[in-house]
C-alpha cells in the first residue's frame, strides 16, 4: 500500500523514538538525565520532520512583481526603423573606436605595415566623422567622453587619434619620403616638391579669399602636411604649427569658422612654415 507523506513522517518519528528509548535503556546516565527532564522526552517524540529546510523569513510570492515578459517571445531592442538605425549607428561607433585603438597598438608594435595602417586608419576616421555628423546620432552620442563613460569604454589611443583627426603617418614624416639629400630636380622628387609647393600656395590663397570654415580649410591643410611628408623626413621651422592648426580645425564643427584674428595668425604660421620647407630644399 502506498505510504503518504504524513504516514512516512510519523513512521520516521516512531523509529527515532524507539532508537532513543533503546539508547536510554542501555545508558543509565541518559535515563537519569531524561527522567529529570521529561518535557525533552516528549519533545523528541512529538517533533515532526519537515519536508524542506526551514527559512528564517517567510516568503509570499507577489504577483505584481512577477515578470510580465513572455519567455518564448523575441525581445526587440527597437520598435521602429528609426530606433533600429540609431542603435546600429551607435554600435558602429563603438566598433570603430575599438578598431582604431587596436590598430594603434599594432602600429606601435610594428605588427602592421605602414601603408595598411594608414589606409585603415583614414577609412575608420572618415566613417566616424560621417556617423557623428548625423543630427540624430549626434544627439544620442552627445560626445566622445560621454559615450565612453556610458559604455565603460577605455580607448585612450583611439581618443587621441580622433582628437588629431589624422593617422600617425600623416603627422610624422613617412619612411617612404624622399631623402633630404636627393636632388631637387628631375624624377619623382621634383614632382613631389612641385605638389607640396602648390598645396602651400592653394591654402594661403584660400585664407586670403576669406575661406574660414573648418570644412573648407581642413582638407587643404591636410594636403599640405601629406605632400610635405612625401618630400622630406627632416623637421623644419614651424612644421609643428601645421600639425597644431590641423588639430585645432579638427576639433571645430564643420560649419564653424575661424575668427579674423585666428585667420591672420594661421596665415602667418603657414607662410613661415612654407619658408622653412623651402629652406630644407637648398
Amino acid at each position: 500500500m502506498a505510504v503518504t507523506v504524513g504516514q512516512r513522517d510519523l513512521s520516521l518519528v516512531q523509529c527515532q523514538c524507539t532508537y532513543l528509548e533503546r539508547h536510554v535503556a542501555a545508558s543509565p546516565g541518559c535515563h537519569d538525565a531524561l527522567a529529570r527532564r521529561p518535557h525533552q522526552t516528549l519533545f523528541f517524540k512529538m517533533m515532526p520532520r519537515q519536508a524542506y529546510a526551514p527559512t528564517p523569513h517567510s516568503y509570499v510570492p507577489n504577483s505584481s512583481l512577477s515578470a510580465t515578459i513572455n519567455l518564448d517571445e523575441e525581445v526587440k531592442l527597437a520598435e521602429t526603423r528609426a530606433e533600429r538605425d540609431l542603435q546600429d549607428s551607435l554600435a558602429e561607433i563603438f566598433s570603430i573606436l575599438v578598431t582604431i585603438d587596436e590598430l594603434e597598438k599594432a602600429f606601435l608594435k610594428d605588427a602592421i605595415p605602414e601603408a595598411d595602417y594608414t589606409e585603415i586608419c583614414e577609412r575608420s576616421l572618415k566613417q566616424y566623422k560621417s556617423l557623428v555628423a548625423d543630427e540624430t546620432v549626434a544627439k544620442a552620442f552627445v560626445g566622445l567622453e560621454e559615450f565612453k563613460a556610458e559604455w565603460d569604454l577605455e580607448v585612450p589611443r583611439a581618443t587621441e587619434r580622433i582628437r588629431v583627426g589624422m593617422p600617425s603617418t600623416a603627422i610624422t614624416a613617412s619612411s617612404g619620403a624622399a631623402p633630404s639629400s636627393a636632388p631637387a630636380a628631375g624624377g619623382t622628387s621634383g614632382a613631389l616638391i612641385l605638389e607640396a609647393t602648390q598645396d602651400f600656395i592653394t591654402f594661403l590663397d584660400a585664407l586670403r579669399l576669406g575661406l574660414l570654415a573648418k570644412d573648407q580649410l581642413h582638407p587643404l591643410l591636410t594636403d599640405v602636411i601629406q605632400s610635405v611628408n612625401k618630400v622630406t623626413d627632416r623637421d623644419f621651422e614651424n612644421r609643428g604649427k601645421i600639425v597644431q592648426w590641423l588639430i585645432t580645425l579638427n576639433q571645430m564643427k564643420a560649419t564653424e569658422e575661424l575668427s579674423q584674428e585666428q585667420s591672420r595668425e594661421l596665415e602667418l604660421d603657414i607662410t613661415n612654415a612654407y619658408q622653412g620647407f623651402k629652406a630644407t630644399l637648398t
